[in-house]
């Protein structure tokens, strides 16, 4: 950053797509004094960095109200209303469009009724019920269209303003001029499915910043720290550098730093996603939002505020959340051609019906263009396709949260797994249990009994292996990061690490080749001695679900490359990565290492998703082109990512790609159709041979030809 510049957040209201977003930094990259910018869409946020002595905060806020936008001050409360802004126009929409459905039906049941035949040519109750619509509801999508002018960059709602005006001003023409033909239905109906889209994306945009709540809510607020001899309370954000800050057993740790004095084991799962705590001794690093196990620890406080871990990953998800590119549209990219392109043929048309016919055949020739033109089925291509595939996942247990995903999911080219949770079941396990000398059921009893006081969570392995053991248990010590020992039924058991074991009781050289043997699998190992004689191993690992083999191979059928990034050992990984036949591993990996090893992956394979289900996997969700959380894992991961897949693992991503694939084939079906009646009408429209009412019946078969197969999709076997 320049030495003499200064950075500035603003947050910015009233952008409707990634372009409102481009046109807000071009306004304020225009502006004299600032350096860079970048505005995102997705989390409607403008980072400026700039010189205060040429341009102040005033300057750039009339900037980006300049460009049609707002500068707003409290952005849950502006999300808030601005949600219910919305959802009270689509209300509206809605019930002044009641009527005129009501007609559209009676057409296609009752053509010959005498009331359809009423309400059709009642064209002053018609106008008194499009009015609300057309220039009260509909009045957003005319100031997009002129902005989306200003900016250069003419898409859907200058398609839908240019159809739906013309539609509407050449019906009150009609009535005006004694004619019986309306088309204010078509303008009120497509404003109407138009607004209820947009109402949904908004529901999903407003979901990106809930993530980042969740996140900030896993620090404590207070913490115990010494101060001028003795030990009080404060708050989180007054602890400062080189504090010491006592952390009691359960407790979640405040902020980043090295342990001073004591013993433990931290679950740092929200770090790793691995079920398995870490010991802890003096020296060793800890990390804010971790939480301790069952031994007190003392602690130098050494990252505050910003400087934390859970600070970082905060600030990559906020990140990942502003870069991650949305995707454009496809009517946009088809509108920003189309809608110039028929503007200019309806201009030529009236121009030369005026210089070789009369005023009233080019009006009505060159409003015969803008009808054919009118989006109604382009209106209904998309969004009926999307709310028929959105339903069929629903009801398969795949929740997908915005367009963007679905459209991003058909490309992907490789997918990065998470181990703990999403391909394994997520808990300690007990896979193997030796007995040298003892009884296995025998032993099973000590050691459930033993562990059964123990609050850990391999203890709680051991229990489930040997449920209701009964042994009584006196004398219980548990030895922060070794193990535990007790007098079980009169006998003096441990169990623990087995160096500690080895180091307290007689073992033999096959039972040290046997635990060599179990660690070089990737298990967690521990040894049990009984009257100072090592009597057991035994072996703890995380299970991998059923359905994962699976799901990787349906992947493979489908194209995609499988990538797992994991925070657990190499050996760990190795061992899963062969068993369920997976393309590539990386081990090892912290957050910020998954989000770099996602770059990684997509410069070799193109789009990129992400499966997850835990706080570590939130930044790599976030920076995904799709990110798939699973529903079993933290709600921080399913806020973050794109589609959740409800269940167990990630037995449901194929059937996620094909229903994507599926989905994006309809949209383009949908949009040959739409575009394939306006090919051939509006060139006959143009020289006079399609009036305007057949140009209406034209259009509204074109809806029900999308419609029908949109629902189509329904059928599709997945």
């Amino acid at each position: 950053m320049n030495k003499r510049s200064e950075t500035l957040t603003l947050k910015i209201g009233g952008m409707s797509c990634v372009r409102c977003a481009a046109a807000a930094q071009n306004a304020l990259l225009e502006t004299e004094g600032v350096i860079t910018a970048s505005v995102s869409y997705a989390l409607g946020r403008a980072e400026i960095e700039y010189d205060p002595q040429r341009v102040d905060r005033r300057r750039l806020t009339r900037a980006i109200k300049g460009a049609g936008y707002e500068v707003i001050i409290d952005p849950a409360e502006f999300r808030k209303s601005e949600m219910k802004r919305l959802t009270v126009a689509f209300a509206i929409s809605a019930v002044f469009s009641l009527p005129f459905l009501f007609l559209m039906i009676m057409m296609l049941v009752a053509p010959h009724s005498e009331l359809t035949h009423a309400l059709h040519h009642a064209g002053w109750l018609q106008l008194a019920l499009s009015l609300p619509v057309q220039f009260g509801v509909g009045f957003r999508f005319y100031r997009a269209a002129v902005l989306s002018l200003k900016n250069k960059s003419p898409g859907m709602d200058l398609l839908v303003s240019v159809g739906t005006l013309s539609a509407w001003g050449y019906s009150l023409y009609n009535l005006l001029s004694g004619g019986t033909d309306y088309y204010f239905e078509s303008s009120v109906v497509i404003i109407t499915l138009i607004l209820f889209g947009k109402m949904l994306e908004m529901r999903a945009k407003n979901r990106t910043s809930e993530a980042v709540s969740k996140l900030m809510d896993l620090t404590p607020k207070s913490a115990t720290v010494l101060r001028d001899g003795r030990y009080v309370t404060v708050a989180v954000g007054e602890i400062v550098k080189g504090d010491q800050v006592v952390v009691r057993p359960g407790e979640s740790i405040p902020v980043d730093g090295r342990v001073l004095d004591g013993r433990s084991v931290v679950d740092e799962s929200m770090l790793t996603g691995e079920s398995v705590p870490v010991e802890k001794k003096v020296g060793d690093g800890l990390f804010g939002g971790t939480v301790n196990g069952n031994g007190a620890l003392t602690m130098i406080a050494e990252g505050i505020g910003q400087e934390t871990l859970l600070a970082g990953i905060i600030r990559m998800v906020e990140t990942a959340q502003s870069s991650k590119a949305s995707v454009q549209k496809l009517a946009d990219r088809v509108a920003a051609i189309f809608v110039p392109t028929v503007m200019a043929i309806s201009l030529i048309t009236l121009a030369l019906n005026l210089v070789f016919r009369d005023l009233t055949t080019a009006i009505s020739c060159a409003v015969s263009v803008l009808v054919i033109a009118c989006p109604c089925s382009l209106g209904l291509a998309t969004p009926t396709a999307l709310m028929v595939g959105i339903g069929r996942g629903a009801g398969r247990g795949i929740l997908i949260k915005n367009a963007d995903a679905l459209e991003q999911t058909c490309s992907i080219g490789a997918i990065i797994v998470d181990k703990t949770g999403t391909l394994t079941e997520g808990r300690p396990t007990v896979t193997d249990f030796l007995t040298f000398g003892i009884d296995r059921d025998e032993a099973a009893e000590l050691a459930s009994s033993l562990e059964g006081v123990s609050g850990h969570p391999i203890a709680s392995a051991i229990v489930a292996y040997r449920p209701n053991a009964s042994l009584s248990v006196e004398s219980f010590e548990e030895k922060a990061g070794l193990g535990v020992l007790a007098a079980v039924d009169g006998k003096r058991v441990c169990i623990g690490k087995p160096s500690w074991i080895i180091d307290e009781s007689v073992a033999t050289d096959e039972q040290r080749v046997c635990i060599s043997a179990l660690e070089g699998e990737g298990k967690t190992v521990m040894a049990m001695s009984l009257d100072g004689s090592l009597v057991a191993v035994i072996a703890v690992a995380d299970p991998i679900r059923e359905s994962s083999e699976r799901a990787i191979a349906e992947l493979r059928a489908l194209g995609i490359r499988t990538v797992m990034v994991t925070g657990d050992n190499e050996g760990t990984a190795r061992v899963v990565a062969q068993r369920l036949g997976i393309d590539e591993f990386v081990a090892g990996v912290l957050p910020d290492g998954k989000v770099e090893a996602l770059e990684r992956i997509r410069e070799k394979y193109g789009l990129v998703a992400v499966a997850g289900d835990g706080i570590n996997d939130a930044p790599a969700l976030a920076a995904a082109d799709v990110g798939f959380a699973v529903a079993s894992g933290s709600d921080i991961a399913i806020e973050t990512g794109d589609t959740v897949l409800v269940g167990q693992g990630i037995d449901l991503l194929p059937t996620a790609v094909r229903l994507s694939r599926a989905t994006m084939l309809k949209i383009k079906q949908n949009l040959f159709w739409a575009f394939f009646y306006n090919s051939i009408g509006i060139p006959l429209a143009a020289v006079g041979l399609l009036s305007p009412v057949v140009a209406g019946a034209a259009m509204a078969f074109s809806s029900v030809s999308v419609v029908t197969n949109s629902l189509l999709l329904k059928r599709t076997k997945l």
